[in-house]
């Protein structure tokens, strides 16, 4: 089996290709804290400020965690390249969240979905692979939706778009685990971020409280501990995995 080209004592390079929302900021927080330099897409100075305080070197660009526009990727991978020489790991959070009855919808809502969660992981892929293939070592993780493991009323458009994106991932991840990279998409439902609540109207108390019934474990994701899991998949501890779809939705899915 080929081996990283980095030693232990080495800092790994980390792309996160959204510092500004979801997970990305705690993400960020994660690896800098566990031996890695950075290349964010829209990290505000704050976050930059405080990974720099941890010893981490990191590098930020702006406009570019929109990975749906062809140049966003392709600009984090180059600056990895330029300022580090390799790329480690990187991570992709993408994708909106529409909902609505199947029979109501248009054709420009399902582009946008299309565009969000499937040719945004299509364009970090292509972005950040080549480099790990011939550097033979390197961990990628896309973020999805659960709801592309099983269907969610009322958002059937959404759901078919991530499911999509999470075969693609395990379909990429056989092409490339020879060359010792591994891809792997998790899907997150039930999380405690502000598109959620606005998609589901649980910033009202009394609906949070019902949507939080819907959830085998009776409450929603937090992201310091959606971060903790997907550190594994990106911080080289463990390379034995590749090619898989994982929920995390506290049992939903």
């Amino acid at each position: 089996m080929s081996e990283s080209t980095s030693s232990p004592t080495e800092r790994r390079i980390a792309i996160v290709g959204d510092a500004k929302h979801y997970v990305g900021p705690d993400l960020a927080r994660m690896l800098a804290a566990s031996n890695h330099d950075l290349v964010l897409g829209d990290a505000s100075a704050e976050l930059v400020a405080e990974l720099e305080a941890t010893g981490a070197t990191v590098v930020t660009l702006e406009r570019t965690s929109n990975m749906s526009r062809p140049e966003s990727a392709p600009a984090l991978a180059a600056a990895a390249l330029e300022h580090f020489g390799r790329i480690d790991a990187a991570v992709l959070a993408s994708g909106q969240i529409i909902g609505g009855r199947f029979v109501n919808a248009t054709r420009d809502q399902y582009q946008n979905l299309f565009d969000g969660c499937m040719v945004a992981p299509f364009n970090f892929l292509q972005a950040v692979l080549p480099t790990m293939i011939e550097q033979q070592s390197g961990q990628v993780l896309v973020i999805t939706s659960a709801s592309g493991a099983r269907p969610v009323f009322g958002a059937s458009l959404y759901s078919s778009v991530r499911s999509g994106a999470n075969m693609l991932v395990r379909g990429v991840a056989q092409e490339v685990a020879a060359k010792n990279v591994q891809v792997n998409a998790v899907g997150t439902n039930y999380m405690d971020f502000p598109e959620f609540h606005d998609a589901v109207g649980s910033h009202d108390p009394a609906v949070r409280a019902e949507v939080e019934k819907q959830v085998p474990l009776g409450r929603l994701g937090q992201m310091p501990e959606f971060a903790a899991f997907c550190r594994v998949f990106l911080d080289g501890t463990s390379t034995f995995t590749t090619g898989q779809y994982i929920s995390y939705a506290g049992g939903w899915a």
